[in-house]
Formats: C-alpha cells, structure tokens, sequence
C-alpha cells in the first residue's frame, strides 16, 4: 500500500510545480522611489511559505544567501552555523552530524527515534540524522527558523528548522569553475553551469573536496590519516514555466563521501612514548590500529566512512485564480553509509565498532494558499514515510578485550599485563597466547545489535492571517498530526571462549564480579537467539501557534509567538522488550523587534520555552557501548538572540550578533536526580560572531574584497549529566577571506584562513569509549589556509 501510494502521489503531481523566491539583495518599494530602497541586507524568504522580506516574518528567522556563504569563505553548515546566533551545528562526521537550535540537539542515530530539528532541503524533509548530511555548494539561501514551527514545517520541528535552497535554474546563460589549494594538501573543484529560456532553463552544479588527515595516525595497518575528506556532490535541476501561471522545478542530487576516520583518541592511555594525558592527549598524534579482524567483522579493515545519498526532489506551484495558488512539494531520498571506528582510542584491538545505516524517505505535500490585502492563509495536508535500520557490529580479540576490560575496572585478569603500554604499544594482545600456553595465539570475536524502525506520519493543517489596519497582522494555525510507528530489535551475541582458559579459581573470581561473561564478551550485551523483536503503536497531535505583528513605522516592526512543538514518542525495541518513551512537548513563548533602513537593519528577539518529559540519551543498560531514550522530566530555557548590520557605504558593511541562553533540566530530584539542574549537551550559554565586508572598484573593472570575522563560543557540555571533564571552553576562532576580481568579475583569486590562531579545541568528547570507562576526545579543526581561483561567464 505505501508503495502504491507513492507511485500515486508522484502521478498525480507530475505537472504542477513550485516557484522558490530568490534571494535578493535589496528590495524595491512599489512606487519606485529610489529614495526608498530598503537595506541590501534584507533577503525574500519563503519560511511561511509565500515569498516576503525577512521583516515581515512574525517569528524569529537568520536568512543566509548563498552570496554571504561565498564572503564568509565557509564550507560547511557546521562553519555556517558559528555566525547564527541560537545554532550550532557539530559534524563528529557527515554520518554522524549534531544539529542544535536554542540548546536542544538533534543527532540520535537510532532508527526507533524522532529527530526534534527538521531540516529541510528545496522543502523535503530530510532530518534523520545519518542521511542529513547536506553539502552547501551552490546554494540560494539558508533560513534558520527558530522555535516549533509545526504548522509550517510537520515532521520535526520540535524547536525548529533549517531550510536549505539550492540556487534555481533561470533564464540566459551563465557558468562558473572554481579551483582551490590549500595545507593539508586541500584540493577544490567545484562549479555550475546555467542555460535556459524563459520556458525551460536548466542547472548542473557540483563540488569536490579532498585534503589530507589533519590528526596522524600512527598505526602501520591504516593507510589514512584520521578526518582526511574525499567527498564530492553533484546536482541536476530543470525548471519548466510553460505559462506565467505554472512554474515545475525537479531537481535530482547526488552527495557521497569517502572520509578518513574519526579521531577518537582515549585520553586515558598513551598514544606513543612520552604522550599528554588527558583530553590533551587529543592533540597530538592518534594510533589507532584498528583490529586484524576488522574485515571480516566490521566489513572493512580501514577506519573511515562510506556514504552514498540519493535525493529527487519535484516540486510544482500553479496560481489557478487570483490570489489563489495551489502548491505541491515532493520528494524521495535514499541514503547507505558504513563507518568504521576505533572507539578505544588506542593501538589495542580492544573496541573496534562499524556502524552501517540505511534509510529511504518519501515526503509528499499539497498546499492551497490565498493572498489578499487583509486576509492570508493557507492550508492543505502532508505524508511522510521512513524505513531505517542501523547497524552496529563490534569486533576484538577476546584475550585483549578481557585484559584491557578488566585493567580499566581497576583489578585486571592478569596481573602486570598493561593493556596498553607507556610506549603505545599492546602487551594485552599477547594474553590470549599466555593462557593458552602457547597453543592459541588469538581468539577473534564478533557480534553485532541492529534496530530498526518504520515512521508514517500523515497531518493536515491550516494557518490564517488577517490583516485589519495596515499596521497590524494577527496569525493563528493549527496541525493535526498523526503518527504509525513499528520499532524492532535483533542481537547476534556468541559466549565468550576465553574465560574457559582460565584458572578455575580466577575463572569464578572474574565470573562474581562480571557474571554476564558466562554468556557475552560485553557486558549487558543480550542475544536474540535469532528472532527480531519488534513492537508498534499509533499517536496523534494537536500542534497551535499563534502570532502577532505592529508595524511601528514602515522600518520597524515588534511581534509576539506563542506555540507548541513536539518531539515523537518512542516505541523503544531492545532484547529486553519494549518500552513505551513519553512524546517530548515544548511551549514556546517569544517577542521581539525587526528593524531595517536603508543603512542599518537588525532584530532583538526574547523567548522563553517549558518542556515535559525532556528526551535524553542515555546507556543501555541491556547493551553497553549502546543508547537509549530515557525521559529526564521537566526542562526550561531562557534566551535572547540579537543580529544587526550596517551598511555605512557602498563599499562597506558591517555585522555582527550574539545569543544568550540560560536553559537546562529542572532541579527535580525526585524524578531523575542524575540530569537535575544539567544543563543541555553541547549548548554553549554564550554565542557571537562580528566581522565586516569591503568591496571596493579599483578601475578598469577590478574590485579588491576582504572578510574578516571572529566567532565566539561559550563553554559547552558534552554529555548529560555534565561533567566538567568531559566539556570545551571558552572557543574563539578567527577566520578571513579576502582577493581580487578583475574583468568585470569574470576572474577572481581569492585566498583564505579558517582559525587564524590555531587554537586547539575540542569538538566532542566521552563517545563510546566513555560507556566503557575510557572516554575518548576529537580535537577540532586546526588552521586551515589556502587559494582559490575562480572564472566566470555570462550573467
């Protein structure tokens, strides 16, 4: 039935489209006084899905042009995301991406669990963590909207969303190529070319990244430096426009990469001789050897990721009367990714983990709206179907797994065994040969848990704006939302052989204290006995919002939001059963002013947001080295956010901004004293960015240009319950880019600097090594430096 429902819906759609506002760096009046042309700042944005200047949007939104991506000189969203106040974006891989609105994260890989950030490209819904993962090449804008938005965005927009648009097809032709070196032998290769009439135009873009591994690894058996890319994107669009009244976009995107692996490095056993301990082991060289057994356990004997991810996108708009538009939105994405990783952190084939995910999305909305001089609105209906499962097998030695297992619980197997040595080096790998007298020199062992997930949503929804006084505008829209969602659990588990070579006494001794080895390496790990356990249930929402907005003056507007957003319930699946997690609800309550004159222009925007039954991840106890959803009650957050630019010339603008958050877990001991009063992972309590743009002709069509900028974070929590050990400070990054186009811009070189200062810092910290006792640190990105040249022609 979901099949053929597809197939219908697709058919059914085929001619009609949907016209994307562009972005625009200035807005005319409709008198045409020159005099009264409004900031180059404002951009058109499309957030309640008809197009409208960024000011008169009733809610909290960061519009971001393709062109201010290109100035910042950014590459990806998680370096976008340090100049939006309220964002933050951490890439620990493009598998595994944490996206953080107003403090609240959204990275769970977990098949069973809903995201609580919906993002959203060309408008599909693409917010299931491990398929995500979006280059921001060629790119017409990026809004970044704020706060639960369900009436506008349905799937997940629990605190809020992110919408990206690629730059559309359009009339005439046009094309460019940019090439780029940098350190870290960095190559870049990207473009796009354009050509259409004002019928049919059509658009090819696409980008390439390759740089070496900025942490080496000493490992002989790796044959990549950790974090090295090789990663590449390539879009196709054609834009249809057979009358003024019908516009139909397709746009097809592939994105794939094939990434060194990630730095876990423990910071509790050395990487070589003479290493720092700690986090700041993290800094200096990794060895992470992997496991002998990897290839056949985890599919691979490299550590890295190999990821693939298909998207087709058709989407329609048809104005069949006036004032009436009907608009359908379309999309299908597909995405498989296998990442192998060292989650021990050292040269021990101790942890040796793949995580291999799969996932096919189908997003199908139809929409009428109507636009009049007092009455606004829209309403109409959408379908979403998920199938995922993710993956997990676990590959070690099972001598050194006991050895290093047992020395981090403080009473190893063997005494004066390390399992690893003040050089680096493994002595545990030869414990196996010392209990066996010689006669078995390694014992491999493999395992593997996979949960799966099935998620149809279906809602329908309305949203209204009248209009009474020219001043005024009062907003109200609602969403029904209904939910069928089938979770599932399987576990391939084999007994353990190493402890029957044992001593007796020692046997029984290590038995008392870990006795779930008598039936699996890991502890709490359970086997299935081949049967995949599933559970299912259905759920339904009510999701209001409520807006209003006075115009001040014709520059300045104040609005007012209330409204709820909702992160979905949990069928949880594991091999104890099923377990029943709460829906996650929010209301959110903010105000603030919008300004915008031909100089300067900015907003100021206050919100406070209540939570019940706040979702957490936490560790399995049925697994370990594995999550799961618990709810940690009540939860609050306090904020502010505050962006301005000024524009003094023409050849030089100025911003900057900067946001405040006071949020966490309520103090409420009697309900899960372990996450009272933490404050939420990975949000910082102060977020700024500042820098300026000079643009400047120098004769016979050349213009020198420069962007400096400065970003600064507060300190950040890893984990909840927070631990100052596993925690960032205080980061402040300096980046620039700056050249020199001539020939009336058709050439251009340009050169770059990302974190001027070199500053070392964390990126996350605990991961699956600290499950086990040895958390595990990524360092991130170092100075980074590099050309790039550019051609253009045509338009």
């Amino acid at each position: 039935m979901r099949s053929i429902l597809r197939l219908a819906v697709l058919g059914s759609v085929s001619l009609l489209p949907f016209h994307a506002a562009y972005a625009q760096s200035a807005v005319e009046p409709e008198d045409g006084d020159a005099d009264d042309v409004r900031s180059e700042n404002v951009v058109i944005v499309t957030a309640q899905k008809i197009e409208q200047n960024a000011l008169d949007v009733p809610i909290t939104i960061s519009a971001v042009t393709g062109e201010d991506i290109e100035r910042l000189g950014v590459s990806d969203l998680d370096e976008l995301s340090n100049y939006v106040p309220g964002l933050n974006i951490q890439e620990q891989s493009a598998n595994n991406p944490g996206i953080v609105i107003r403090g609240i994260t959204s990275d769970s890989g977990s098949s069973q669990q809903g995201p609580r950030v919906t993002l959203y490209y060309n408008g599909i819904d693409i917010s299931r963590s491990r398929g995500s993962y979006q280059a921001i090449y060629d790119l017409e804008r990026v809004e970044v909207i704020k706060g639960p938005q369900a009436t506008l965005f349905g799937t997940a927009s629990a605190v809020g969303a992110i919408s990206l648009v690629s730059a559309k097809p359009r009339e005439g032709f046009s094309a460019a190529l940019t090439g780029g070196y940098g350190n870290y032998d960095q190559t870049l290769l990207s473009g796009y070319v354009n050509a259409g009439s004002d019928m049919v135009a059509g658009r090819i873009a696409f980008e390439w990244r390759t740089r070496d591994g900025y942490v080496k690894n000493l490992a002989a058996s790796q044959e990549e430096d950790l974090y090295a890319q090789d990663q590449f994107g390539a879009r196709a669009s054609l834009r249809f426009t057979p009358t003024p009244d019908i516009t139909v976009d397709l746009v097809g995107t592939y994105d794939q990469q094939r990434n060194g692996g990630t730095p876990f490095i423990s910071g509790t056993f050395p990487a070589y001789a003479d290493a720092p301990g700690g986090a700041e082991n993290a800094f200096g060289d990794a060895n992470l050897g992997g496991s002998p057994f990897s290839a056949e356990a985890l599919g691979d004997d490299q550590l890295g990721l190999n990821r693939e991810v298909y998207d087709a996108n058709l989407t329609a708009e048809w104005a069949f009367a006036p004032d009436w538009t009907f608009t359908t939105v379309n999309g299908y994405r597909k995405f498989d990714s296998a990442e192998v990783f060292d989650a021990d952190g050292t040269a021990a084939p101790f942890l040796e983990f793949a995580e291999i995910t799969e996932g096919d999305q189908f997003s199908h909305e139809g929409r009428f709206t109507y636009v009049s001089d007092r009455l606004r609105g829209s309403f109409g209906w959408n379908v979403f179907t998920e199938d995922g499962l993710q993956n997990v097998p676990f590959s070690t030695e099972e001598g050194t797994f006991l050895q290093c297992l047992t020395t981090v619980f403080g009473a190893p197997a063997v005494p004066d065994v390390p399992c690893v040595a003040p050089d680096g080096s493994s002595p545990a790998t030869q414990l196996t040969s010392l209990l066996s007298g010689g006669t078995v020199s390694a014992i491999p062992y493999a395992s593997v848990f996979e949960n799966q997930g099935q998620n149809d949503s279906y809602s329908v929804f309305a949203v209204v704006t009248f209009i009474p006084t020219d001043k005024l505008e009062l907003t109200a829209g609602l969403r029904y939302l209904r939910e069928d969602r089938w979770s599932a659990f399987r576990a391939d588990v084999p007994v353990p052989v190493v402890p029957s070579l044992l001593p007796a006494a020692l046997r029984d001794q290590l038995f008392a204290a870990l006795p779930s080895l008598q039936v699996s390496l890991i502890p709490g790990q359970t086997d299935t006995g081949g049967e995949t356990i599933s559970a299912q249930d259905s759920f339904d929402a009510w999701l209001p919002r409520f807006n209003a907005l006075y115009r001040i003056t014709p520059d300045v507007n104040v609005f007012a939001t209330i409204s709820k957003g909702r992160r979905s319930p949990v069928v949880q699946v594991n091999a104890g059963g099923a377990t029943g997690i709460p829906e996650e609800t929010v209301w959110n309550y903010e105000g603030g002013v919008k300004f915008d004159t031909p100089t300067v222009s900015g907003s100021l925007g206050v919100y406070y947001q209540v939570y019940d039954n706040f979702q957490v991840s936490v560790e399995d106890p049925d697994n370990l080295g594995s999550f799961i959803t618990a709810s940690a009650g009540g939860a609050s957050n306090l904020g502010v956010e505050a962006e301005i630019a000024v524009r003094p010339t023409d050849w030089l603008s100025l911003f900057g901004n900067v946001g405040y958050i006071d949020g966490g877990i309520d103090e409420d001991s009697s309900f899960a004293p372990e996450f009272s009063g933490a404050r939420f992972r990975l949000q910082p309590e102060w977020q700024a960015a500042a820098g300026f743009t000079v643009d400047a002709p120098i004769g016979n069509g050349a213009r020198v240009f420069a962007t400096p900028s400065i970003t600064h974070r507060s300190r950040i929590f890893f984990e909840v319950p927070n631990d100052p050990l596993i925690s960032q400070g205080p980061v402040t990054l300096i980046n620039a880019r700056a050249g020199v186009s001539f020939a009336d811009d058709r050439f251009e070189v340009a050169a770059f600097i990302r974190n001027a200062t070199d500053e070392d810092y964390l990126l996350d910290a605990g991961n699956t090594g600290g499950s086990f006792g040895i958390p595990t640190f990524i360092p991130g990105e170092p100075q980074f430096y590099g050309i790039q040249l550019t051609a253009r022609i045509g338009d």
